[in-house]
């Protein structure tokens, strides 16, 4: 038994090639040389076409990340990222009675309680024509939107280190991930707000229709500050203790249950600092319009700030990403 090999076509040849091919040609004792036609007849030479294989998306992990490429990022994941925010929804109310109700009755109730200590007691003056009641929800929507999307960011990673410690995905998500579940709740409480307005006759202004932009600028606020702790908390697990106390002192230094006007004209820019002024303030002008009289030095000093609290957040949570596997 004579074995022949087909040589390999080169390897720059047209896709179309011949493959290599092993003939067998038999040789018996009467004929010793080989029947080299009966050869190329049993080799037929096989012309099959050969496709390459389809190139898959390639994902480079760079030391330094834009917030372009953590956008790209945030995308190309948002699989996990619609997960994580689903999860934590059902999470928040599980094995509640009442369900996603209690996204109304928290900030419910403490409108009641802000309404008649600082109105009715403290006979604090009302921004423009708007009924006390109005005043103070319209301010309790921003505030915990922000006091809860600042509360679960500043843990997401620390909650979620089991997962962050095995498999690789951008660590950003985990932070983000909460303010899915707040936008849900904002809009649950927002329906109320319209409920309440319409109890007390009250039109509100034209303004309202710039909603998403004073939202957009409580989730920058809400963010920077999620970030940076997040990442100081993976460190650092002093920081979940602070996260609680920075939430309720923050619930009474900022204009949520008064109006900002109270405080006296020389300290109004200093009080400014405080970057949940400006985003209060720009809610109740959304709703009650220009007689809330706001003031628009304090504004743009505030959302100032909460644009720079969100990009040190970010460029320090992003810098420290590497480290969160090692440090979990």
């Amino acid at each position: 038994m004579t074995t022949l090999a087909l040589p390999r076509p080169p390897k720059n040849s047209d896709p179309c090639t011949v493959s290599t091919t092993l003939v067998r040609c038999s040789s018996s004792k009467s004929s010793p040389e080989l029947d080299l036609s009966l050869c190329e007849t049993s080799s037929k030479l096989s012309a099959k076409p050969h496709y390459q294989m389809s190139t898959r998306q390639q994902i480079v992990i760079t030391p330094y990340k834009t917030l372009g490429d953590s956008g790209r990022e945030l995308w190309e994941y948002r699989d996990l990222f619609y997960f994580l925010a689903w999860r934590d929804f059902k999470v928040r109310y599980k094995q509640t009675v009442i369900g996603a109700t209690w996204a109304v009755i928290r900030p419910l109730l403490t409108m009641l309680v802000f309404t008649v200590i600082f109105g009715r007691i403290a006979k604090l003056p009302t921004e423009g024509e708007a009924p006390y009641a109005i005043m103070v929800f319209t301010a309790m929507l921003p505030w915990y939107f922000f006091s809860n999307t600042l509360s679960e960011s500043a843990n997401a990673v620390v909650n979620n280190s089991a997962m962050i410690s095995k498999v690789y995905f951008p660590r950003i998500i985990a932070p983000t991930a909460p303010l899915l579940v707040n936008i849900i709740d904002f809009l649950i409480s927002f329906v109320l707000l319209l409920a309440l307005m319409a109890w007390y006759r009250f039109q509100p202004s034209i303004y309202i229709l710039l909603m998403p932009l004073f939202l957009l600028l409580a989730a920058i606020t809400a963010l920077g500050l999620g970030y940076l702790i997040s990442a100081l908390n993976v460190k650092y697990r002093d920081f979940r203790y602070v996260i609680p106390f920075i939430v309720q002192i923050g619930l009474y230094i900022s204009p949520v249950g008064f109006s900002s006007q109270v405080i006296p004209e020389q300290w109004r820019l200093w009080y400014s600092l405080n970057p949940m002024v400006g985003v209060i303030d720009g809610f109740r002008w959304m709703v009650i319009g220009d007689s809330a009289n706001i003031y628009w030095d304090g504004f743009f000093l505030s959302n100032a700030i909460s644009l720079a609290l969100f990009l040190i957040g970010y460029r320090y949570f992003m810098h420290t990403e590497r480290q969160f596997a090692d440090s979990l």
